[in-house]
Order: C-alpha cells, then structure tokens, then sequence
C-alpha cells in the first residue's frame, strides 16, 4: 500500500547532544575508565552523564603504546552551560539524525514488487519494501543460506560446482562467502549506512559494528544473520523463492510487464529490483539482447597475495602486541605513471584464500575470513585497475576466435537481423566482461584443468623468476608453480610488478618471498553498469524495472550495496507516489 509522502528518504532529528571527537584511551581500558575520561574531558561528575554513544573507535598504533581513538556523543542534563565552558574543537554540539523512509500510503498496488537477487542489495531493498507494507517478492537463482553452504563445502573438497549455488549465487550475494567487511566510503546525510548496521545488529551482529572503524562480521556470523533477516522480511509480509532464475523479461509500451521464471514459469511484474550481483553474466547478456542500455566500466583484476599473518601483525602492531587487538589488517595503494591504480582490495586479516567460481573451466579466488579471524595467514586482493580503453584501445585482445564466434553465434540466434558492425558494439559493451572470462579461463588451464590454483613467490614475480616450490598455503584445493608474470596480460602483470616494488619501499618487509600470489582475482566488481536515471533509479528506458547494487554498478561492498537497496525501495515507493 502506498500514499503520497515524503519524496526523499529524510533525516529526523532528534535532541541535542555533545559530541567528544579525539578521545584516546589504552586498548585495555575498561568501560568505567571509559565514562571517567568522558566526564574529565567535559569537567562534570560521572553522575551526570545521562547517556552515551560510541560513534567511531579506530586504533592509533603511531606510538609504542597503541591506543583507541573515539568519537563519542553524550547525553546530559546541562548541554548548553557545559558546551559555554568547553569551547575546544573537539567538543561539539551535535544533532541526532535518524533515517526516515517515505511514507507509506492508501493505493493499492496491482503486483507486488519482485525484487531479482538476495545478496545484500536485493536483502536490503526487500527488507525495506516489507516493512512499510509493500509485501515484496524475492526471487533467488541459488539456494538458501544454509543449503548454500552445504553447496560450497562440497565444491571446495570435490571441485565439483552447482552453477546456481556457489560461492557467487545464493542467499547473501558474493558477501556471504569473504571476510564480512562492513565499512564504506559513501557519505551518509540521511543515515542510510546507520540503518543497514542497526539491521544487522537486530538481525544478531554485534553492536560493535556501529563504531568500529573497520567492523566485519565473518562468515560464520554471516549464514545466521542471513537466516534472521530472511524470517524478519516473511514475517512482514514478503515471500521468498530459491532456485528462481529470471530468464527473460517482458516490455509493453515502454514499462516492465511480466517475468520468465527458469524459462517456463510467468509472473506479472509492474515494478522489478534489479539486484543480480557482479557474476550474472548471463544476465547481462540477456539485458544486452533486450537492447537494454550497458555500459562498460572500470573494474579491477589482480591476484591474491597470502603472507603469514604473524608477520603483518608484527609489521603493524609491533613485537607483542595486546591480544584485544587481533590480527593486523593493511591497506596499500599506489598511482602508475599512466594514471592507472595498483591497490589491496578486501584484505582478510587470519583468512583462507577459496575457489570463487560460479562456471565451468574457470579458475577464481577470493579471500574469506571467520569472525575471529584466527587463522595463520592473511591474504588481500591485490589488484590492477582496468578502463574500457585498455581493452578497447588494443592492449589486449581476445585471441581464442572461436569462442568470439561462439558469442556472435549466440547474439544472432536471438537477433538474426544483427549485421556485423551491431555485432562489434554488442561485443564492445561487454568486452570488459569477456576479459575477465579469458582470465578465469587461462588460469584454468594454468592450473591442470581442476580448481588447483597458479601461483607464484611475490619476489620471483617482480623479479620474473619461476618459483621452484612454494610456501604453505589457506587454499585447500592445492597450488601450482607456475610463471603468472609470463602468461597474465603484460600490462597487468607490469603494472602489479611495480605496484609491488614501490609497497616493499615504504611497507617493510611487505614484499617477501615468503608471500605467495594466487591467481587470478577478478570479482571485484561488475564491469558494466546498467545505466539508470539519477532522479528516479529507473532504467532509462524501461518504466518500473529498477537497477540496483553492486551487479548493476552503483555500489561496492556489503554496506553500500544494502544502502543502495534502502535508495531503490525508497524509489519505488515514490513511484507509487506519482
């Protein structure tokens, strides 16, 4: 049900409050030493401070002796009077924002909204749409949570691979199987960020996940929150439905009609999510054969690095560090010459490297981790960025012709009237995709044909050695030796080998042959984006289908993608509005 309302997702504002920004305490303090820090700072009895919460805690490891850096916003009964007589930049006033969906309202709708994809912008979306009454429809092409794990399990021991529930596809998107990395660099005026973590908590994450400046959750915990917000959206109203593809969609008179359900099953839909995820490549094929505008965009293709996790602990905290703090993460980043970026992408700090594939003959790994983070290694993406023009302008090609003719073939089955310069802007605006496809491929059949892994020495791969054994590695299928700098595209593996070179100068110990590349890494991200209007979130030519997420280019992790959910559910009900 919907009424006019709110156009815009807004911020209410709540009572007055003081914010406390730079307050450092020891990594071991307590909470009562905790409340005596914010009462000295403000110069009033403990007594008086009403109420308080934590922000922001990030840690300072400059010194030798590592510390906690808040930002605390408190609750007293003499905000004004004590704000009078601490005037200090980091003592503030400060308004309590909370989110505000639009209002829900009195027409009826005809469907109910079907939201495509249970990652976290399909989740998210759908969990928002519930529960202002909107009754979503959920569909998934995986399995469930649990069923999904049991999938995974199973390819990781067999190799042997569900290509519709892997660690690509199910309930909770790609996030579910990776380290559960939580922060994000979007701005949040209207709280959306806020929102999706309290959702979270509520759904059994641990409250530290509002302030931590890095919060992660972890796979273990990731499977049970997922199972909670799943209950919570059917108890609101919404349905869910696992191994439910859509294959095809329907399109009269410019506006979204009717869904293909594993190509035999149709629903009516008047306004569809589109939240598929960066790996359903069928998907975009199909939204390419619907002449539905795609654009090619940047995305990132690299390796994964695993270094003992007791060295990087050792690199960032010292030689003993406080067993409160965990294990060490890090973050290094580097502009070429050429403009390009050579960056760590979601390092797991005590994490296993896996097999990521979501198709036949492909070779992909990413990192994951528990929510203890306790295993011996660490491992982060290490990962090159990648402009269409890169492909385009000629720095790689796709040699195998067949495989070219093989994707014309396909295209022309669907629209035979297609001539041969349609055909080249179609390939074009997929091309990134179909790198990305080649990669998985070589490393495939660098690796034997299974899911054992190429890999190399970090020091031999800048030095264009062949590593004649390797170091014990999380990757449980296996590791090859193999010359990744000889058979990776070479303006990838040279702009990773100075990349590289230039962290081992200000990182020491950083570049070592005790760490070991894993090829290749290249679900960053989607390289395409499903082109949409900034104002209504709909795609530009089809009324009432609404791209969303990470799949569709506007997110990138966890947080960002279940924010873009809230952005299109608020967006659909404005639809309804109009």
């Amino acid at each position: 049900m919907v009424q006019r309302g709110c156009r815009r997702a807004c911020s209410g504002k709540g009572e007055a409050m003081i914010r406390i920004s730079q307050l450092k305490l020891p990594v071991t303090h307590t909470e009562e030493q905790l409340k005596e820090k914010l009462a000295r700072e403000l110069r009033i009895p403990v007594g008086q401070i009403r109420h308080y919460e934590i922000r922001k805690r990030s840690g300072d490891a400059r010194k030798e002796e590592i510390k906690y850096v808040y930002q605390i916003d408190v609750e007293t009964a003499q905000e004004k009077k004590i704000l009078g007589r601490n005037r200090h930049s980091n003592i503030t006033a400060v308004q309590k924002n909370e989110y505000h969906f639009p209002q829900p309202g009195t027409l009826a709708l005809k469907e109910r909204p079907v939201v495509i994809g249970s990652g976290p912008a399909g989740l998210f979306c759908g969990f928002m749409l519930a529960k202002h009454g909107y009754r979503p429809l959920i569909l998934e092409r995986g399995d469930e949570a649990d069923i999904r794990k049991q999938k995974v399990d199973h390819f990781w021991k067999t190799g042997e691979l569900d290509t519709k529930s892997n660690v690509q596809f199910g309930e909770g998107g790609a996030g579910t199987f990776s380290d559960g990395k939580l922060n994000t660099l979007v701005k949040d005026p209207a709280g959306r960020n806020r929102e999706v973590l309290r959702i979270f908590v509520e759904a059994g994450a641990p409250s530290s996940i509002l302030y931590d400046q890095k919060p992660h959750l972890g796979t273990d915990l990731l499977i049970r929150i997922l199972r909670n917000m799943r209950s919570q959206i059917m108890d609101m109203g919404g349905e869910f439905r696992f191994r439910s593809q859509m294959t095809d969609f329907h399109v009269e008179n410019g506006r979204v009609v009717s869904l293909e359900i594993n190509g035999k099953e149709t629903i009516p839909a008047e306004v569809v999510i589109l939240a598929i995820g960066h790996s359903a490549r069928d998907t975009f094929a199909l939204l390419q054969e619907r002449s539905l505008l795609l654009q090619p965009k940047a995305f990132a293709v690299g390796v994964r690095i695993e270094h003992p996790q007791e060295m990087i602990t050792r690199s960032q905290y010292g030689t003993h560090p406080p067993k409160v703090l965990g294990a060490a993460n890090y973050k290094v980043t580097h502009k070429l010459d050429n403009g390009r970026g050579v960056y760590s992408f979601c390092m797991c700090p005590g994490g296993f490297i896996v097999p990521a594939a979501s198709g036949p003959e492909q070779v992909v790994v990413n990192g994951m981790s528990p929510s203890n983070r306790g295993s011996r290694w660490s491992n982060s993406g290490m990962v090159v960025e990648v402009q269409p023009e890169d492909l385009i302008n000629g720095e790689w090609r796709v040699e195998n012709e067949e495989l070219a003719a093989q994707r014309n073939e396909q295209l022309l089955a669907l629209n035979p009237s297609l001539n041969n310069s349609q055909l080249s802007t179609l390939n074009s605006q997929l091309l990134p995709l179909y790198f990305q496809e080649e990669q998985e491929r070589q490393c495939w059949l660098q690796g034997g044909r299974r899911q054992t892994a190429p890999a190399q020495r970090m020091q031999d791969f800048t030095r264009k050695k062949l590593s004649y054994d390797l170091p014990e590695s999380s990757y449980s299928p296996g590791l090859i030796s193999s010359p990744l700098h000889f058979w990776m595209p070479e303006f990838i593996s040279k702009r990773l080998s100075l990349g590289f070179q230039q962290f081992g100068r200000y990182s020491h110990g950083f570049l070592t042959n005790e760490a070991v590349m894993i090829g290749v890494e290249t679900r960053t991200s989607s390289p395409v984006r499903i082109v949409r209007d900034k104002e209504t979130l709909q795609h530009t030519t089809v009324r009432g289908l609404f791209p969303c997420g990470e799949g569709a280019g506007y997110a990138g992790g966890i947080v960002s993608a279940g924010v873009d959910g809230e952005r299109c559910a608020e967006a659909v009900a404005n639809y309804f509005n109009r």
